[in-house]
């Protein structure tokens, strides 16, 4: 693996957390003009607004959200064949954990390397920014790492510069940090369609969604707890989960999260221990593919231009590629369809990540 970069991490250097970032830096310039000479068309149809699928003005994207129309996942489930959503091997897990780092990943770092088992985490560049040396810990660890977006907005419902912002940051942010940058990425609430997958094309990232069988999708509501669900509900979702896919003839991918301590000491006090009892093979994502981890980075994979998939995009209506078609959704983050209560990564104290760094160091000297 390529060295950890030696330069410390300025947050000056980047730009406010948790928020869509500005268009007019030269790095963001720099990424639209890539995108454009990328030779991907960018189709043109419009944003998608932040009220979700029972939003009147969404009425028109949601009676287009089909295969046939913009392959919208949030009203539909709708996905392509280059986006990841299953594991080949039944009976295999394709193990994911989103929103990170946070106070709270440590813990469950220690509990996977006890179980010896490599997860793929899906990192907000905010959060990496804000805890590098837990980012640090995982690459490290030989887990993988992927884009899950700077500040963490619904894009569909973001221009196609503000796409190419969210995404080009985090690339930048988890590269500056470790030295490699992710091939793959995970939209926030599953929100993707054609447009998006255009430009995740275009930078070189493959989408993964988790995997939906049998009318529902493999969400185990973790991320409801903090908001006052019940740990009960969600170990029923995951039994749901698990009955789903014993039957299945692929393996599968589970949303998860360790934003928070109660989503991290569920997934190690009870999920995770009892999907390996019942004989689940738990691998991160890439492995599951039967990948090395190193074709998980464009540093280091042997397929530069469509690292995880094969799959080739539908032809959609043409456009100019980074030609902003979308509505301007004042910065807001909201989740859309039925995820609209979902919170978005939070803001921690630099106070905290000076504790975690020495917490950090200690599990990579383990």
């Amino acid at each position: 693996a390529p060295a950890l970069p030696t330069s410390a991490i300025v947050a000056s250097n980047y730009p406010a957390l948790d928020q869509i970032p500005p268009l007019n830096s030269p790095e963001v310039q720099q990424w639209i003009k890539e995108v454009q000479n990328s030779g991907v068309a960018i189709p043109g149809f419009s944003a998608t607004q932040t009220g979700g699928c029972g939003d009147p003005a969404n009425a028109a994207a949601v009676a287009n959200a089909s295969a046939s129309g913009t392959c919208w996942w949030t009203c539909g489930g709708c996905t392509r064949d280059t986006d990841i959503t299953t594991c080949p091997d039944p009976k295999t897990w394709g193990m994911s954990f989103d929103d990170g780092p946070s106070p709270y990943t440590p813990n469950l770092l220690q509990y996977l390397d006890q179980q010896n088992l490599k997860s793929t985490f899906f990192i907000v560049g905010s959060r990496a920014i804000s805890r590098p040396e837990i980012l640090q810990t995982e690459y490290m660890g030989g887990h993988q790492l992927s884009v899950h977006t700077w500040s963490h907005p619904s894009l569909t419902t973001l221009t196609n510069e503000q796409i190419i912002a969210e995404l080009g940051w985090t690339k930048k942010a988890i590269r500056d940090i470790t030295g490699v940058t992710p091939n793959t990425m995970r939209p926030p609430y599953g929100d993707i369609d054609d447009r998006v997958r255009a430009i995740c094309k275009a930078m070189g990232l493959t989408p993964i969604i988790w995997t939906s069988a049998g009318g529902s999708d493999f969400d185990t509501n973790d991320w409801h707890v903090p908001g006052g669900l019940s740990s009960e509900t969600v170990l029923s979702s995951f039994e749901t989960i698990l009955s789903k896919a014993s039957s299945l003839n692929t393996g599968f991918i589970v949303l998860s999260h360790d934003l928070y301590q109660q989503t991290v000491d569920i997934a190690t006090g009870y999920i995770v221990p009892d999907a390996l009892a019942r004989g689940f093979q738990l691998k991160n994502i890439i492995s599951c593919l039967k990948k090395p981890l190193s074709e998980a980075y464009i540093e280091t994979s042997s397929n530069k231009t469509s690292p995880a998939s094969t799959g080739t995009l539908p032809a959609g209506s043409s456009g100019a590629a980074a030609t902003s078609t979308a509505a301007h959704n004042n910065g807001s983050s909201s989740s859309t369809g039925s995820t609209t209560s979902k919170n978005n990564a939070q803001t921690f104290s630099v106070a905290t990540s000076l504790l975690l760094f020495v917490m950090g160091l200690c599990f990579s000297l383990l």
